[in-house]
């Protein structure tokens, strides 16, 4: 008999992969996309090192996902991501059929799952995603706000380098 994983250790999972993201520069958005207890596909955060303005954490697993699936519908999968979506990935996760997106760490700049606006239950549209908010979200929160912290104290360094 299996046990299946829970959104927490989920989760965790998709937090190393937003360790991948900053080791790469990138800001730190892991996201794993999963159907029966079984990974189908990851992604973390490429945008700057791909030069692909898409390439978001959540848009790499699904890629992955449909790939590995040989199909462009994600029926009764559930996407895990660190950072709730944006609208172009809110929008890509109605159109593959996602049935449930679980996030970490609310997005006020540019949310798309209820803080700025909520496009995965838009009722005019014709497939509704399920949400579960705030997931391990103060460890989603505080690798963004350190991975930013460390991004400012080196702009301010490389400053402080040119002037000395």
């Amino acid at each position: 008999m299996t046990t299946q994983r829970s959104d927490e250790e989920w989760m965790m999972q998709a937090l190393m992969l937003a360790d991948k993201a900053w080791q790469q520069g990138e800001i730190p958005v892991g996201a794993i996309l999963v159907k029966d207890d079984e990974v189908l596909g990851e992604g973390w955060n490429q945008s700057i090192t791909l030069h692909d303005p898409s390439a978001h954490a959540e848009m790499m697993a699904i890629r992955a996902a449909g790939k590995a699936l040989k199909n462009y519908r994600l029926v009764d999968c559930t996407l895990y991501v660190t950072l709730e979506p944006c609208s172009m990935c809110a929008g890509l996760l109605v159109h593959s059929r996602v049935k449930r997106v679980v996030y970490g760490a609310s997005d006020a700049k540019t949310g798309s799952a209820g803080s700025i606006m909520n496009l995965l239950q838009e009722p005019k549209l014709n497939h509704q995603v399920e949400i579960t908010r705030g997931v391990l979200a103060e460890a989603c929160g505080e690798k963004l706000s350190a991975f930013f912290r460390e991004r400012r104290q080196q702009i301010k360094a490389a400053k402080q380098a040119t002037q000395g």
